[in-house]
């Protein structure tokens, strides 16, 4: 009985061994490329700074191009809701001939709607302007750090 329990100590102990061993070796792996990188490359970021700028100019004239995207939907919608509410409104007008207060209730709701969907177009249009210059002003001064 006692050889079972020898052999199941040293087999733990292997295994142990073989744990500390490998990281040992993981450490100095990842260590060897810390210390012995080429420093050289680092001394003259000309290139990295051309480079750079002109990957904050693509990002720029990317965000330009949602911007002019996010507009256009902001627009196409307005007109939209615009336009469901002039269907509402004539629907409701045609159903009814002499005038009543479901007529003027209708034509008073089709203006509320359009006067939101215009507020609120030019609040969300706002706010993507905001977003983008935000934006723009981030890769502006990206580019300003790596150009010093």
């Amino acid at each position: 009985m006692k050889l079972n329990s020898v052999r199941q100590r040293f087999s733990t102990v292997r295994r142990f061994l073989a744990t500390v061993l490998f990281s040992v070796c993981a450490i100095a792996f990842v260590w060897h490329f810390a210390f012995f990188s080429n420093p050289v490359a680092m001394a003259n970021p000309a290139p990295i700074s051309i480079a750079e700028a002109d990957a904050g100019d693509r990002a720029q004239e990317a965000a330009d191009d949602v911007a002019k995207g996010s507009k256009n939907l902001i627009r196409d919608t307005k007109n939209k809701v615009k336009q469901t509410a002039n269907k509402n409104a004539a629907k409701v007008d045609r159903a009814d001939d002499e005038g009543s207060v479901v007529e003027g209730k209708a034509k008073r709701d089709r203006d509320r709607i359009e006067q939101r969907a215009e507020e609120d177009a030019a609040r969300t249009e706002k706010a993507v302007d905001n977003n983008i210059n935000a934006f723009k002003r981030t890769v502006d001064n990206i580019k300003d750090a790596f150009s010093n």
